[in-house]
């Protein structure tokens, strides 16, 4: 009777513990130590000051080309550039693919300058986008090509943003497979060929010729 009575107790004082317990006022926890591995911080990614942050200097993102030193003036240099990759027929596709997605929407799927967003003058662009089937804009090579896109050129922007590097020559291939009905195309390796960048478009010459016309 005596150990009933000791264990009704100690049942009762340990409810009377955790009765305390619940009665306290938990709104101040104890500290964290190192609350950030608890909670983790939020970052808001399309903020101003995360979205204009540049790569490390010296670090090329995984699978990227070194980077283009040419910059936005250096136009007649841009035109010694060589095409750093070896380009497969798949590649050129790759290249119309992507020129149909960000280009034709001016310059037009024929490249004419005819795109949707002139149509003929019907467009809401009141002047024609580059023609770059044939003309002026047919002589380009393929590293001028790459360089417009890279900087922009008058009412058109930089794509460097949409498009890598490794892209933008591809486009700039295809380009120049189609300009004068083929008469510009260049080598093609066998589908056998890995893609892979020969040479840096770095290799260009360090002298700059600012007064080079576009």
């Amino acid at each position: 009777m005596k150990r009933t009575s000791n264990i009704l107790i100690a049942a009762a004082v340990v409810s009377g513990a955790m009765l305390s317990a619940c009665g306290k006022d938990n709104r101040k926890p104890g500290k964290h130590y190192m609350p950030d591995m608890v909670e983790s911080r939020a970052y808001e990614f399309y903020s101003e000051r995360l979205s204009t942050l540049k790569p490390v200097d010296g670090t090329v993102k995984r699978g990227e080309l070194l980077p283009y030193h040419l910059k936005a003036a250096d136009t007649a240099l841009a035109n010694a550039v060589k095409n750093p990759l070896i380009l497969t027929k798949a590649d050129l596709e790759e290249g119309k693919r992507l020129f149909n997605i960000y280009c034709a929407i001016c310059h037009g799927s024929k490249l004419d300058g005819n795109g949707p967003l002139y149509n003929g003058g019907a467009g809401p662009y009141v002047a024609a986008p580059a023609n770059l089937a044939s003309g002026a804009k047919a002589s380009y090579t393929e590293g001028r090509l790459f360089h417009v896109m890279t900087f922009g050129y008058n009412a058109m922007g930089s794509y460097a943003s949409q498009l890598d590097r490794e892209q933008r020559w591809k486009v700039a291939a295809y380009i120049r497979s189609v300009q004068n009905g083929g008469a510009n195309a260049g080598p093609v390796a066998n589908e056998a060929t890995q893609t892979a960048p020969a040479a840096s478009a770095a290799s260009a010459p360090a002298t700059t010729d600012s007064s080079a016309t576009h």
